[in-house]
């Protein structure tokens, strides 16, 4: 099941932004990371299988001000699921015709005489 978690982190400069985010990115299951919110103190995590509470706790260690917004299932299009058809399969007719058929040529002796 894939899900958007949003995450509030109290981060005050771009360094700590950045490592926040790695902090996330390397989590199991993790599809995408991004920074939302007015004063861009928000983490939206979109992934498949993620621990909602494993990833704030893990902030926790860092950032000691860390609030879990919000957990929702994201729905895929439909137009996604739908099966795609195949285009027709494309045949090649050579110009020049079929190639010849191989020959197999066997020599035999002619003469009894194997020394030749």
């Amino acid at each position: 099941m894939k899900q958007k978690i949003v995450i509030k982190v109290s981060m005050s400069c771009d360094k700590s932004r950045s490592k926040a985010m790695t902090m996330v990115a390397k989590a199991n299951g993790v599809s995408s990371v991004g920074i939302t919110g007015d004063s861009k103190d928000m983490l939206e995590v979109v992934g498949n299988g993620v621990d909602p509470v494993c990833l704030v706790g893990c902030l926790r260690k860092k950032y000691h001000d860390v609030h879990l917004v919000k957990v929702e299932e994201v729905k895929d299009d439909k137009k996604k699921d739908e099966k795609k058809e195949d285009p027709p399969p494309y045949w090649y007719h050579h110009p020049y015709g079929p190639y010849p058929p191989h020959m197999v040529v066997c020599d035999e002796p002619t003469t009894p005489c194997a020394i030749m």
